[in-house]
């Protein structure tokens, strides 16, 4: 599953969540359009199989961003 995010100013406190989806080529579609013509956005992908951590937190991996 990947999550596909937007960031203002690279802070993570403006975090918003923009899509879910399993297929890697729709989430780079979805992204790109999210932060097209905002130049203060950038996307982030992160990745998931479903696993947590002890503490029950989703463990993700960034596949993609943008600078």
């Amino acid at each position: 599953m990947y999550h596909v995010y937007t960031e203002k100013n690279h802070s993570e406190y403006t975090r918003a969540l923009v899509t879910e989806t399993s297929d890697y080529d729709l989430a780079i579609e979805k992204a790109e359009k999210a932060i097209a013509g905002k130049p203060e956005l950038r996307y982030i992908i992160e990745q998931t199989d479903g696993s947590m951590n002890s503490y029950g937190d989703l463990i993700t991996t960034v596949v993609a961003e943008s600078d």
